[in-house]
């Protein structure tokens, strides 16, 4: 397959916008391996579909032979990008910051390839800036300019406070591309502002030109923007059987675009996807498609094939899967919602209050809703919590049981 043609692909597709333009910066990675990179905050954040569009991204160019780098915002992550928030963020410790990295970086591994990918941190270069150094990178720009971030107007417009530090962090931001010199930053739509800032320091700084390329914010599986607070997110780690039962749950408008931002099916048949369903086939056949290519991009085909049979089994067949995990109880009355804790610990009590109010607990094989949480009810051994669409717990005894 050509250069030329490659390089198209890598511009086009997952792209929101690729600023100035794509055909000057088409032109120069013709010409030669180009220096990029996508900057991170590591706040601690739990990684999902949405973040994998820029990880994907980052990844190809790595492929293709550019020296591409991800960097660590240990410097910026301390000041607090508002992006997306209608308030600052709180400061974070250096060990906290360190411990959210290990975090990150674990999750992003189903996606990047860290030895093809550098790894830098911005708290290298942005601690040692001093007094006069803070003046003379303010000196490259205005209030104005600053204050012309959507966030900001926001706040000004309701009488919300707007600080200092949250001014100066896309000053900051930007002064990462100064010092290492690159090409391209990626990121998402949101980040457009602050990656901007950064073509105007290079500029400014290196008379060095610097493209901006923008991946797109995808939708949850309820329509509205992929997020944890929607709990409608389909997390980079989560086990085979969840991912994929959760991918069957997104909206069939929604198919297209996961096929085409989170998979290296060749657009040819996507596009010959779209065709079929407009034409009345059945979405269902390439939900399925979608949901095996994804969790197999991210687990493997073997999980992924074990993940639709589950699926089929115990959600378009309502059959108990052949292995369900066991919950260990002490005694056979219990409160609801502390039932429900021991089965899924990691989530948090108003999301399962939420599933109980919307009668997605149920006891098998009678098929009894527990739909008040604060209740209390009697179980036996052996029989099954089922929680949500697709998740089973078999309920054992402990010694104390009565």
């Amino acid at each position: 397959m050509n250069t030329n043609f490659l390089t198209t692909q890598l511009l086009s597709r997952g792209v929101a916008e690729v600023l100035p333009d794509k055909d000057s910066l088409a032109t120069l990675m013709d010409e030669r391996p180009i220096k990029l990179y996508l900057g991170i905050d590591p706040t601690g954040a739990l990684l999902h579909l949405g973040h994998a569009v820029v990880l994907r991204k980052l990844q190809q160019f790595a492929d293709l032979g550019h020296e591409v780098i991800l960097l660590i915002g240990n410097g910026t992550v301390k000041i607090g990008d508002p992006t997306g928030r209608d308030e600052s963020r709180p400061m974070l410790t250096d060990k906290e910051i360190e411990k959210n990295w290990q975090n990150w970086k674990k999750q992003a591994s189903t996606i990047l390839d860290f030895s093809k990918i550098k790894v830098l941190h911005n708290g290298d270069w942005l601690d040692q800036l001093n007094y006069s150094d803070i003046v003379k990178l303010l000196a490259k720009t205005t209030v104005q300019q600053l204050l012309e971030r959507d966030m900001f107007q926001e706040r000004l417009k309701q009488g919300k406070p707007i600080h200092g530090h949250e001014i100066i962090y896309p000053l900051l931001q930007g002064y990462d591309s100064v010092v290492m010199d690159v090409d391209l930053e990626l990121g998402g739509t949101d980040q457009t502002f602050n990656m901007m800032m950064g073509r105007t320091l290079q500029k400014a700084y290196n008379n060095h030109e610097k493209w901006v390329l923008t991946t797109p914010i995808i939708d949850g599986t309820d329509g509205r923007k992929m997020s944890k607070s929607f709990n409608n997110f389909v997390a980079l780690t989560e086990e085979p059987a969840q991912m994929f039962g959760k991918l069957m749950s997104v909206k069939d408008e929604l198919i297209v675009k996961y096929l085409t931002l989170l998979t290296d099916l060749p657009i040819e048949e996507i596009e010959q996807i779209e065709q079929q369903m407009a034409q009345g086939d059945n979405p269902m056949t390439f939900k399925k498609q979608m949901a095996h290519l994804i969790t197999s991009e991210l687990h493997n085909t073997k999980e992924a094939d074990q993940a639709q049979v589950h699926f089929e089994k115990t959600v378009q067949a309502d059959q108990l899967p052949s292995e369900i995990p066991s919950v260990l109880l002490q005694q056979s009355t219990v409160k609801v919602l502390e039932l429900l804790q021991q089965c899924q610990p990691e989530q948090s009590n108003a999301q399962l209050k939420r599933l109980c109010e919307q009668g997605g607990v149920k006891l098998e094989p009678s098929g009894q809703k527990l739909d008040d949480y604060s209740a209390e009810v009697e179980v036996k051994s052996g029989q099954v919590i089922k929680i949500g669409k697709r998740n089973y717990y078999k309920i054992t005894f402990g010694q104390n049981s009565k």
